[in-house]
């Protein structure tokens, strides 16, 4: 945390006195106010169950879902 003074509403914070996930979102986020929660070492990997080769070029669902491949539009 940093040296300034912090606060939240939330029950954690205000019944135990202790530091609860919103005040640890404050504090990670970006200075364009963006918050990366669970930051991915590695983007490119390809999912255990990716089938992109037998679709011709469409991206399959798992590659959508973990943000490796985008839907054409």
């Amino acid at each position: 945390m940093t040296e300034e003074l912090m606060a939240c509403t939330c029950p954690h914070h205000a019944h135990r006195n202790a530091v609860c996930k919103h005040m640890a979102a404050v504090e990670n986020a970006t200075d364009d106010g963006t918050l990366e929660v669970f930051p991915s070492e590695d983007n490119d990997a390809e999912p255990k169950d990716c089938d992109c080769e037998g679709l011709s070029g469409f991206p399959c669902w798992p590659c959508v879902r973990t943000g490796r491949k985008e839907l054409p539009n």
